[in-house]
């Protein structure tokens, strides 16, 4: 009996096979989940291709998380496919590089807004968007990196990151009425193509390479995303707004 047996998830941000969202997507099939991806506009080819090297080849269903039209539609684009959801996966982000790479006293609002909207509304937008998907209560699960410390050359991001935090932490006040458990996974610096965005990327590295108690490899995206199934699993019935570090624990030791 798999983890995920019967149920029906939602993963977003699945573009490459070097991508937490992808190894969730693989995980939650190989666990028993039926599978439901989103994409969008020319990326929307990318994942096509790319959801052929997962176990089973799943639905795709259009959502450009810039796009409130996009969120109004979902469920009835998700209904086309599953009668339902147990969980979903929020894996989008995104920040203008002026808002990146050391510009933070520089960056200007509309691009510093871009950034907010993207990566820390989003997921207030998707979680409601998948409410109606969700009668019988549910999971959202997104991914964060610790947005406790101003880390190098993350800027408006890690600003970004801080409102996706608080943002989850609101949404399980506000959904925990419909037995609907928002939490987050905060993983330590993977080499995603959200990764390559981020201009001295290798400082990250060079942190964990020192501080992890339990060593850390960037290139190992399975840890992170095993946190992501088993908080969408029935095994965390009663646990919500929080922040699971799947870091090594660099988190506990400083950064």
């Amino acid at each position: 009996m798999g983890l995920l047996d019967g149920k029906k998830i939602l993963v977003t941000g699945v573009l490459t096979d070097s991508s937490i969202a992808f190894h969730v997507a693989r995980l939650a099939q190989q666990e028993g989940a039926t599978v439901v991806l989103t994409s969008f506009g020319r990326t929307m080819r990318i994942t096509q291709a790319i959801a052929k090297r997962l176990p089973s080849l799943p639905p795709i269903v259009e959502l450009d998380a810039s796009s409130a039209e996009d969120f109004d539609a979902l469920a009835e684009r998700v209904r086309e496919h599953v009668d339902g959801l147990d969980g979903v996966l929020h894996s989008i982000g995104f920040a203008p590089e002026s808002a990146l790479g050391g510009n933070f006293l520089k960056t200007e609002w509309p691009d510093v807004s871009t950034a907010l909207q993207i990566s820390a509304f989003s997921l207030k937008a998707l979680a409601v968007a998948a409410a109606p998907l969700m009668p019988q209560g549910g999971a959202v699960v997104g991914l964060t990196f610790d947005a406790t410390i101003a880390w190098p050359k993350y800027d408006w991001m890690g600003v970004a990151k801080a409102a996706f935090e608080s943002t989850a932490r609101y949404l399980a006040r506000d959904l925990g009425g419909q037995e609907i458990r928002v939490n987050l996974v905060a993983a330590g610096p993977l080499r995603t193509t959200a990764a390559k965005s981020i201009p001295g990327f290798e400082e990250f590295e060079g942190v964990w390479a020192q501080r992890a108690p339990l060593t850390w490899d960037v290139s190992d995206y399975e840890p992170a995303a095993r946190a992501c199934v088993a908080l969408m699993s029935d095994w965390f019935p009663r646990t919500t707004g929080e922040i699971v570090h799947v870091d090594g624990g660099v988190h506990a030791v400083g950064g």
